[in-house]
């Protein structure tokens, strides 16, 4: 293997072990009830849960490992009870997804 290549692998592995150490640390401080796994193992729950608990700085490093797409697709794949109505509002204008559906709500089954 050339000396270039050697370079551009421990370059790649070396980006790759960086984002998953920023993952998992804002997987521990968003899911502290979760293993880091368990938390990511769900992509839309975890972004959501960025979007409406994440400091600035969170959402930052998060935006940097997920494109608009995969937020978007958060968004409108929420689960019940994890946005805010401040954060719903915050997030559909970000990503310019309008106009503004209600929140997810939950749902009780007919006689409870």
């Amino acid at each position: 293997m050339s000396h270039q290549l050697l370079e551009e692998a421990a370059s790649s592995c070396y980006l790759v072990s960086m984002m998953d150490a920023t993952q998992e640390r804002l997987a521990r401080r968003l899911f502290w009830w979760k293993t880091p796994e368990e938390a990511l193992a769900n992509q839309n729950r975890f972004l959501a849960q960025v979007m409406t608990y994440g400091t600035w700085g969170d959402i930052v490093e998060a935006r940097n490992y997920w494109e608009s797409e995969a937020w978007r697709e958060a968004l409108r794949k929420a689960p019940p009870g994890v946005f805010d109505a401040r954060s719903w509002v915050y997030w559909h204008h970000a990503l310019e997804m309008l106009p503004i559906g209600p929140l997810p709500a939950r749902t009780l089954p007919d006689g409870a």
